[in-house]
């Protein structure tokens, strides 16, 4: 078999393998469930936090809540190994509601890991918190920031324009009368109601990424097997070379 093609059969492979890795790192952000809301609601918030660094855990997340459109009761769901904190202060500006005027309200939640607590490098915690009343208006931005155990801190606060281009650091959104952008750019449905689909379960959640991880490794082992080829092809015409 011609040396050329089994070299570039071999790089061909290699450059797929790693192409399909990077949709799986790039969705890998900070994340609210559900990212919808009913005005007047009081919405229990997920905030999903994955791991991204390769050698160091999370050990702190703080979420800034909305001040120009406050909620007014905020609590959280009890995390072993986290201390969680909400503040409350006065707002910059007073806001009047149908209840009255809101001189202040909860802005930020913060959750600390305990000594020895972390999310290590390829794990990923969730944030549960309530929070409400929901506005009514288009849409709450929640700017979280993530600590490192190496001090490095990741702010997730960049806003998704309308196009649903996503930038690099997305901040969490609850759309609340504004539909959520849809990722091919066109506006999306505002969702009322629970979907009648069935959810994915965890088991089918799993599978996916397992037949995700076999297939990636799969081909890396192709990668290597047709390199490991051509070496040994490349030894066999210099042994059968006669001697001068």
């Amino acid at each position: 078999m011609n040396t050329r093609f089994l070299l570039g059969a071999a790089a061909t492979v290699a450059a797929t393998a790693v192409a399909l890795s990077f949709p799986l790192a790039a969705s890998a952000h900070v994340r609210v469930n559900p990212d919808q809301a009913q005005p007047g609601s009081y919405a229990t918030l997920t905030f999903k936090v994955p791991t991204e660094s390769a050698t160091a855990g999370t050990v702190k997340l703080e979420v800034d809540l909305p001040t120009d459109t406050p909620f007014t009761s905020v609590s959280y769901q009890p995390l072993t190994g986290w201390t969680t904190q909400v503040v409350t202060e006065k707002l910059p500006k007073p806001v009047k509601t149908d209840d009255g005027t809101i001189t202040e309200a909860p802005v930020k939640v913060t959750w600390t890991a305990d000594p020895g607590v972390q999310v290590a490098p390829g794990e990923f915690q969730q944030f549960v918190i309530s929070a409400g009343a929901v506005p009514d208006t288009g849409s709450v931005l929640l700017p979280t920031h993530q600590t490192y155990s190496d001090g490095t801190v990741v702010d997730w606060d960049e806003k998704t324009p309308a196009d649903g281009k996503e930038p690099e650091h997305p901040a969490p959104t609850l759309y609340i009368d504004d539909a959520p952008p849809a990722e091919d750019g066109a506006a999306g449905p505002l969702v009322t109601s629970a979907p009648t689909a069935p959810a994915p379960t965890a088991t089918s959640a799993a599978g996916d990424a397992v037949a995700i991880g076999l297939g990636i490794g799969g081909l890396a082992l192709g990668a290597v097997a047709l390199i490991v080829a051509v070496f040994a092809l490349t030894r066999r015409g210099t042994a059968t070379v006669p001697r001068g």
